[in-house]
């Protein structure tokens, strides 16, 4: 019988026990979307529900994170009632052993008439299921009603950042495990230690940067400076993470990427042509420090590093065949080591590079497959390692570097990658030894002027994207463009909004016909793209007199060096060429973008402070270039005690004013 689409959507309703024959809802929109999705007709209003209940002690802490998540979004308390039988108006939570469940994160959720019950075969899965259910109240308090079965195609589905170039405050990393959570992804690999590149440092080893991000009490001295982390916040860190369904993966990157090691120790670097931060693999002391090292972070009841695997590096080592000798038993023996202390082993793919006969164990262990070059992913699969896919011509974010992406194709990656696509290279989506995948930024370039906030905003351009894919895999279906239009409307995670957003898309989101100094405003700051207009009446201002500020940026109206106009974010202070003069009267607009800030006076542009480049000398007489990228996230919380007038502040949410063209 030939079905008309009449007939059609009546029986679609009928199998979604309806009683209407027009009516079935349409999947609902999620990041990642819903493997499948059961329609029903009408909907059940949230802002009803009342309790949550839980079924086994176990849901306690994700009944408890997702009625502070809801109040976070939505402003209202539901109470957290444990172990009664579920009523009208609840949304309930339980484990429900599932034979047939295609993942241990599947879950399920009913919405009915009645409230709203999760259920799962694990604490994961619940609380990925909490996690739909509050991306579905952010669409409005009217929740559709039908029956979601959902589960990822992939169990490891991460994101990479690399504190070793850039200190990352451990606040942002909070932060960044809510995101994830939020959306579903569940590990987070920080790349603990790093160096930059001599070239920008007068060709001198001595001179480059290089880190080591944390405490350590064996080698006092050796966390750098300018930031590190102790041992009490990082297991803070990773029990909150574990709380949230996010595995936090440690790395310590060894033989090469070395420096922060062997200016400790020089002893320790190796004397041949591939480098002053590749360690000296031939040498017992390398292995004594090593071995120490690592011991105090992966010993004792308590350890240090909490989870389940650690990341011993093993990435871009160089050397002529005897040293590739060296670095397989080198592998080989921090795998084992790892493993004493009860960790999975997890390196980076360089097995197709550093050929050789010595063998280098493959059972449980994680390989990531970065560079088809250095691992051919064909050859690892078949050696037998589990392999995650993190393909650098793909995943990798190398902030305003000039190579890798700035920002990753995000349409490309939603419409044509999985993780299976490594490099070009297609495994089965099914294959067993393919775990999952993640993207990783890469801050090569450290004193660039890119900010946590300019890593965040390239992070969050790709993450939703990523967590679809390695959620979905090849089975998304929403067009692009409906993705990427829903994802923009969503939360980056209950209470986080590091972005700055506020407002409608291209809107006016505070207006004030006065700012007296020292006062507080309603609105913290707001980030790119935005124009900061107002009309400023000119008094003598003192050097270091503040306009506006939050704890984490400062526009001076007469800065403390120059007594200029200018502003200040973590350790860059950037003038503008203006000076604020008395008894003038001038209308003030800046704009921010993602590329730069830019002050207009009177709607003539006066500055603009956008990418600009450096050039360096190195040792063959070459000059290879850095961008600085001055950007400003705009603190609008608190107006400094300045003396002229500050009238008529208006703050969109777009660049209402653009910069000429540059002239060549």
């Amino acid at each position: 019988m030939k079905l008309t689409r009449l007939t059609a959507l009546a029986v679609a309703s009928l199998i979604a026990g309806s009683g209407s024959l027009f009516a079935v809802n349409p999947k609902p929109f999620t990041v990642p979307e819903v493997r499948e999705w059961k329609g029903a007709d009408g909907s059940w209003n949230i802002d009803n529900a009342s309790a949550i209940v839980y079924t086994n002690a176990a849901l306690r802490p994700v009944a408890e994170q997702l009625a502070a998540d809801f109040k976070a979004l939505n402003g209202r308390e539901i109470p957290v009632v444990e172990k009664r039988r579920a009523a009208k108006g609840d949304i309930s939570l339980s484990l429900k052993p599932d034979r047939k469940a295609k993942s241990q994160e599947a879950y399920t959720i009913d919405i009915t008439d009645k409230g709203v019950a999760i259920a799962a075969p694990t604490v994961d899965g619940t609380r990925w299921g909490a996690m739909t259910l509050l991306q579905l109240s952010e669409a409005g308090s009217e929740i559709p009603r039908g029956r979601i079965s959902d589960y990822p195609t992939y169990g490891f589905r991460g994101f990479m950042i690399d504190a070793g170039r850039k200190y990352i405050p451990i606040d942002y990393l909070y932060r960044l495990v809510d995101v994830m959570a939020y959306h579903k992804m569940n590990e987070l690999h920080i790349h603990l230690n790093d160096n930059g590149f001599p070239r920008f440092y007068d060709a001198d080893w001595q001179k480059t940067q290089a880190a080591f991000r944390l405490e350590s009490d064996t080698f006092p001295g050796l966390a750098a400076r300018d930031g590190s982390y102790t041992k009490a916040e990082f297991r803070d860190l990773q029990d909150y993470a574990a709380a949230r369904g996010v595995e936090i993966i440690p790395e310590i990157d060894v033989p090469a990427h070395s420096l922060a090691f062997t200016l400790y120790k020089p002893e320790l670097a190796s004397k041949g042509s591939n480098g002053y931060d590749h360690l000296d693999i031939s040498k017992p002391e390398t292995y004594e420090f090593l071995d120490a090292l690592l011991t105090e972070y992966l010993e004792g009841p308590d350890p240090v590093f909490k989870g389940k695997r650690f990341h011993i590096g093993t990435d871009e080592y160089q050397g002529d065949s005897i040293a590739m000798e060296q670095f397989r038993a080198f592998t080989d023996r921090y795998i084992r080591f790892a493993e004493k202390f009860g960790k999975e082993a997890a390196i980076w793919g360089s097995l197709t590079h550093a050929k050789g006969q010595t063998p280098v164990k493959v059972d449980d262990v994680l390989m990531y497959l970065w560079s088809n070059g250095y691992a051919k992913p064909e050859d690892m699969i078949n050696l037998g390692y589990d392999v995650v896919s993190i393909p650098d011509g793909y995943v990798y974010i190398v902030p305003a570097a000039g190579y890798y992406y700035d920002y990753l194709n995000a349409p490309m990656l939603y419409n044509e990658w999985t993780p299976a696509n490594v490099g070009g290279y297609t495994i089965d989506e099914n294959h067993p030894q393919l775990k999952g995948g993640l993207f990783a930024v890469w801050n090569d370039h450290p004193n660039n002027g890119i900010t946590v906030r300019d890593i965040h905003h390239r992070t969050m351009a790709a993450l939703p994207v990523m967590a679809a894919k390695t959620w979905d895999g090849s089975n998304v279906t929403f067009p692009y463009e409906e993705f990427a239009a829903g994802a923009a409307k969503l939360s980056e995670a209950p209470g986080v909004n590091l972005l700055a957003r506020h407002g409608e898309p291209q809107s006016v989101v505070l207006e004030m016909a006065a700012v007296a100094p020292g006062q507080k405003l309603p609105i913290k700051e707001i980030g790119y793209d935005y124009t900061i207009e107002f009309d400023l009446e000119g008094a003598a201002e003192d050097k270091g007199t503040v306009l506006f500020s939050t704890p984490d940026a400062t526009v001076w109206i007469a800065d403390p060096v120059t007594g200029t106009m200018a502003f200040s974010r973590e350790d860059k202070l950037y003038h503008f060429r203006h000076d604020v003069r008395p008894g003038e009267k001038n209308h003030y607009a800046i704009v921010g973008t993602n590329e730069g800030t830019q002050l207009f006076i009177d709607g003539k542009l006066i500055d603009n402070l956008d990418r600009r480049w450096f050039y360096f000398k190195d040792k063959n007489d070459r000059y290879p270039r850095m961008a600085e990228v001055r950007t400003l996230v705009f603190p609008l919380e608190q107006a400094g005690n300045f003396k002229s007038k500050l009238t008529n502040l208006k703050v969109s949410n777009y660049p209402t004013l653009t910069a000429p063209e540059p002239i060549k």
